[in-house]
Order: structure tokens, then sequence, then C-alpha cells
């Protein structure tokens, strides 16, 4: 054993737990180490060299492996290694095949209920940011949905072909959206339009309008998705009365701002001047629908507020984004991936601001306890990561602003 080395290991291992204020029993219960190790190991007496207690000690202390070993060490997340390892079986599934499946597969014989079921789990998980466990259902939900709409006819076939543009918006584009997986992404939304296409449904068309938006942007096209989104508005404007008509309406609105602050083609003022507007239609939209759940989204009073946060940090109004969250409470929806997205703008928007970088890391830590597979595959929250990593911080806001940064995968 390296006794140099298994002292400083020990020494950095008593100095974590004490500023997190743990007694090595609370510890070794969390890491699932006894006591005795755990109390050689911070005596210097045995060497932390197993790379399971390693991470499991800097988890349960919510630091980066390194700040124990003293070395760079390679990040582990075995959620979204899940969710990525489920691409290729879902890419199948996009493609019109089944990993794995039998030429002579059968219609589930299950009811329409039942299928239904599994579709609103399928959106839960999402809105959960329960990425790998979503991922890896998916293909097995899209191919029973697609052989029971094959199989039936007339208003049973109705129901399933809903049900298809269902799992398909937002479940499926909007995961591989948040995953990066923009190309089939768009597999995902040219499925769902098809499906629509049969529905002969003007507000099924608007809402595939919507999930093509956000493709678009996620692509790198901001002027596309705006005028994707301006044609679904006005493609729904004449079926208001329809139901949930008003809240995608209100969704779209909220889109066009999104899709607004990332086209630099408009000016400075007259994009946040437009911006204000979408959000104003929004808000408007949202005191009349309240809370809802229509099409499996979170639209209404709670969502426009995030969005004035999101938007200003978008916009670089910082000062703006971090007031305009005073007043929010995003725990109010049962979507734990907007919740999370709150948080992770508004630390976003603290970070530039002086002397409130301490706040910033809190607020992307708070972000990643509630959705940590959203916010490991968000880009601008690590953009705002490596920024904070240049910044003089107080030592416990750069020890908890390091473990972020290994969980995210910055090298350190």
């Amino acid at each position: 054993m390296d006794e140099e080395q298994a002292r400083r290991i020990g020494e950095r291992l008593r100095s974590a737990r004490r500023q997190r204020g743990m007694s090595l029993r609370n510890l070794a219960g969390l890491a699932g180490v006894s006591v005795g190790h755990l109390s050689m190991v911070e005596n210097g007496q045995r060497l932390l060299d197993r790379s399971s207690h390693i991470i499991a000690l800097a988890e349960a202390l919510h630091i980066a492996p390194s700040e124990l070993t003293g070395q760079p060490f390679a990040p582990v997340d075995p959620h979204a290694t899940a969710a990525h390892e489920a691409i290729p079986a879902l890419r199948l599934a996009l493609m019109g095949f089944a990993m794995n499946a039998s030429p002579d597969r059968r219609p589930p014989e299950v009811p329409t209920s039942v299928l239904a079921e599994r579709v609103q789990k399928a959106n839960r998980l999402y809105h959960a940011a329960e990425y790998g466990t979503l991922a890896a259902g998916l293909p097995a939900l899209l191919a029973d949905l697609h052989l029971a709409a094959e199989a039936a006819d007339g208003l049973a076939r109705h129901e399933l072909l809903k049900l298809l543009a269902d799992a398909y918006h937002p479940a499926c584009t909007l995961l591989l959206k948040n995953l990066g997986y923009t190309d089939l992404a768009f597999i995902a939304v040219t499925r769902a339009s098809e499906v629509i296409a049969e529905l002969d449904d003007p507000v099924y068309s608007a809402l595939s309008g919507f999930f093509h938006t956000h493709v678009l942007m996620s692509a790198g096209s901001p002027t596309q998705a705006l005028a994707q989104a301006a044609a679904a508005a006005n493609t729904l404007q004449a079926h208001l009365a329809s139901p949930g008509a008003p809240a995608l309406l209100g969704e779209l609105h909220l889109i066009s701002a999104t899709s607004l602050t990332q086209d630099r083609q408009w000016a400075g003022n007259t994009r946040a001047e437009e911006v204000r507007g979408h959000l104003a239609e929004a808000a408007n939209l949202a005191g009349r629908t309240g809370e809802t759940r229509a099409w499996h989204l979170n639209f209404g009073p709670t969502n426009v507020g995030i969005h004035q946060v999101s938007l200003n940090t978008d916009l670089g109004l910082h000062g703006e984004a971090v007031t305009a969250g005073d007043g929010v409470h995003p725990e109010a929806l049962e979507a734990p991936g907007r919740q999370a997205a709150f948080h992770a703008d508004l630390g976003r928007s603290l970070a530039p601001l002086r002397g409130r970088e301490a706040e910033a890391v809190a607020a992307l830590l708070t972000a990643e306890q509630i959705a940590p597979q959203r916010i490991h595959a968000n880009a601008p929250v690590r953009n705002t990561v490596e920024i904070l990593t240049d910044r003089q911080l107080p030592a416990h806001a750069a020890r908890d602003l390091r473990g972020l940064a290994h969980r995210i995968g910055l090298p350190l």
C-alpha cells in the first residue's frame, strides 16, 4: 500500500464528510461500506482503491471522485448509459422494424384501454425525465400500437391512430431531441405526421406542427421553426372551440417566443418585443385554460412563468430572468423535467451576475437533484458550468461545482 497516497485520500475524505456535516455511520450507510472500513480509510490505514467505493462515496457526498483521489476519474451515469443503449432498438422501431421480433408477430391481445395506459405511462416517464426507462420501453410500445392499428378498422382504428400520435409526441420526439438525436427526432415527428394525415384532424395537424417546431430548433433552424409554429397557429385559430385547442395555441406562442430568442436575423430590440408579445398571448390563454395536461403537455400559468425565466435568460436579460423567477412555483407542476428546467435557467441567469455565482451553483444542483438525466444532457447547463469553473467561488460552492462538472462529463 502507498502509505502517503492512503493518507492524502483519507484526509480528503474526512474533510469532505465534515464539510457535509455527516457522521461516519451516516456516510457508511449511504455508500454501502462498513463504518470500520471507512474509519480506516480516513486514518490512512486502508487505501481507497476500488472504483465502486470511490464512486459510491463521491455520490453520497455530492462531489467529484477526483476530490477524493486527486486524479482525473471517468464519469459514470448508468441512467444516461441505459437511455443511449436503448437507441438502436428505438431506431429500428422508427424505421418500421422490431429488434429480435418473429416475422409472424401478432397484434397485442389487450383492450385499447391498456394500450392507452401504456402511452400515458410513457409520457409520464418523459416528464419525469426518466429517459433510460422510457427509451427501453418505447420500441415495444410503438410496435404494439402499429400492429394493433393495422388490424383494426373504423372507430377502433381511429382511436389507435390517436394513441400512436400521442406516443410519438412528446414521449418519443422530445426524448430524442433532449438526448441529442435530432435526426431520429425528425423521423419520429414524420411518423407521427403520417398517422395524423389519416386522422384528417386540423387540431392534430397543428400538434404535428408544434413538434416539428421543436425539431427544427434543435436542428439549428429557428427561422424555419418560427414559420412552422406560425403556420400551425394559423391552422388552429379556426378551431379554438375544439377540446385542448386553446392550450395548444398557448404552447405554440411559447415555442414561437423560444424560436425568436435563437433567431439572430431579428434586431435585438425587435426580437425582445416580439418575444414579449408571444408571452402575453400565452399568458392570456393560460388565464382561460388554467393548469392543463392537454396533449401530454403542461400548459398553464406556471409553465408561462417558467418560460418568462427561460426566455429572458436566452435573451441575455439575466436580471429580469431572476426577478421573474421570484413569483414562479414550478412544484405546482407534476413534471420534474419542467421543474428542473426552471432551476437550470435560473442558475444560468444567476451565473453572470456579480456576487451571485454561489446561488447559481445551488440552483444548478437543485435542477440536477430533481431531474439528473435531463440536466446531464443539457448543453446550456454544461456551458454555464464551464464558465463557473473559471470563477472565484466560496470553497463549498467550488467543491459542489466540481462534483456537478464530473457528473455531466466535463474534464476537471
